[in-house]
């Protein structure tokens, strides 16, 4: 039996648990090796009950992808939605916040990152050029993999996967025996203020599975993988969160303001001893590296869907012959995390990366109200997330009251960036004609 082509020439070869675990891994990055304790030293016992309200924050945006995401199956996830609603100036606009402002910017600090772990046991990470080749490395394994194809990616992506969990899953079930029940009692509710901080925070140790869509062109039947993938994937993340986060809390309790840094690594060694902190540096490592895989599939389908559209050169548009990959847009997108990673610069621009996928997130919810007003032509029946307007205005609502949270700072990055953009696009257009 052949596997189906797009109309874009790439193969439909991602199922229901390429997606799912794709999500998990995009989504569960390094962060959650430091999370509870940030969490906890602002709410205490509650973090518990925060993660629940963000993961309803979160769960109405996933309903609105789920939604338009059986509506518009081509290339580029969230760049793929907005465009088909507002047309080519929005979509311009999410390529770039989305590609920079996220994604490069966050997968050269995630590299680097694997390397600050590293290096704690081995200090030859701490050597620029050591590291530099380390990086390159790793890259050129993650490039060339998903230059092979959708199928070996997403298969290198399940693997990656399940090696990252099991030390979480370690944790969680041997952690669960030694939980003082008493470290979970709460007496007071915590203020507005802390909670929309330490809210904001939380936001975003769930974003990124918004990247696993990028490749709907390369989905099976996304009428169905994506919204069971979005599903499964979200519900596994969260799960995940609320068992460690009570783990955590329940062995640290008010002690967990002592291991600020790394409060995983400090339950592990309360379970197991010394070994335990070394195996949990690995799993950050690891962890980093997970993400990174997921980025490298799922992002160059962007550069690729926009080169399409006159956004990027058109040579980024080609499809390996043999493979049916975006193989130059895989090759270049690899090469500008490594220039990022190993050169710096993207520390001062990570400011971006918060409000760049707030930004994102809310033209996604308005274009899928729009296309609920337009017939689709696809075969079967399409998902359509309950409750009407529901979702939508809860998903809008939450992104307005987090965008208020942002700095100063941050909310200037992003206006100076979305205002160099439609130069950029301004440029580009006259140069056309």
């Amino acid at each position: 039996m052949s596997t189906p082509i797009s109309n874009e020439g790439l193969k439909r070869v991602v199922g229901v648990s390429g997606l799912s675990l794709n999500i998990v891994n995009c989504t569960i990055g390094a962060g959650i090796f430091a999370l509870p304790a940030i969490v906890s030293i602002q709410l205490g016992a509650f973090s518990i009950y925060s993660y629940l309200f963000c993961g309803l924050m979160m769960a109405a945006i996933m309903f609105c992808y789920a939604e338009i995401g059986t509506k518009v199956t081509s290339s580029g996830g969230s760049f793929a939605y907005v465009e088909a609603a507002f047309g080519i100036f929005p979509g311009y606009i999410v390529t770039w916040l989305y590609f920079f402002g996220w994604s490069v910017l966050g997968s050269a600090a995630l590299l680097n990152l694997a390397g600050d772990s590293l290096g704690v046991i081995f200090p030859i990470f701490s050597d620029r050029v050591f590291r530099a080749f380390f990086i390159f490395i790793l890259l050129s394994t993650i490039v060339a993999i998903n230059v092979r194809g959708a199928k070996e990616g997403i298969g290198f992506i399940k693997f990656i996967t399940i090696i990252k969990l099991l030390p979480l899953l370690g944790i969680i079930i041997f952690g669960f025996s030694k939980i003082d029940t008493t470290n979970l009692q709460w007496d007071q509710l915590p203020s507005i203020t802390t909670f929309g901080n330490t809210a904001l925070i939380l936001f975003f140790a769930f974003a990124g599975f918004e990247a696993s869509l990028n490749v709907s062109g390369e989905l099976k039947t996304p009428q169905r993988t994506v919204p069971l993938g979005i599903l499964f994937g979200g519900s596994l993340v969260l799960v995940i969160y609320l068992l460690l986060q009570t783990v955590t809390y329940g062995i640290l309790g008010e002690g967990i303001a002592a291991f600020e840094d790394a409060p995983l690594a400090a339950v592990a060694e309360s379970i197991i001893g010394p070994l335990g902190a070394t195996i949990l540096l690995f799993a950050a490592a690891i962890s980093c590296f997970g993400t990174v895989s997921s980025d490298v599939m799922s992002t160059p389908r962007l550069l690729f869907a926009g080169a399409h559209d006159g956004f990027f050169p058109k040579f980024l548009g080609n499809v390996h012959t043999r493979f049916s990959t975006p193989h130059l847009a895989i090759i270049v997108y690899g090469a500008l995390i490594f220039i990022f990673s190993v050169f710096g610069g993207f520390k001062q621009l990570a400011v971006l990366a918060s409000s760049a996928i707030l930004i994102v997130y809310l033209l996604v919810i308005f274009a899928t109200i729009k296309l609920r007003k337009q017939k689709s032509e696809l075969p079967g029946k399409l998902f359509k997330a309950p409750g009407g307007l529901l979702f939508p205005i809860i998903g809008i609502a939450s992104i307005i009251w987090l965008l208020t949270s942002l700095t100063k700072k941050e909310m200037l990055s992003a206006a100076i960036f979305i205002a160099i953009i439609c130069i950029f696009y301004l440029v580009m257009k006259k140069m056309k004609k």
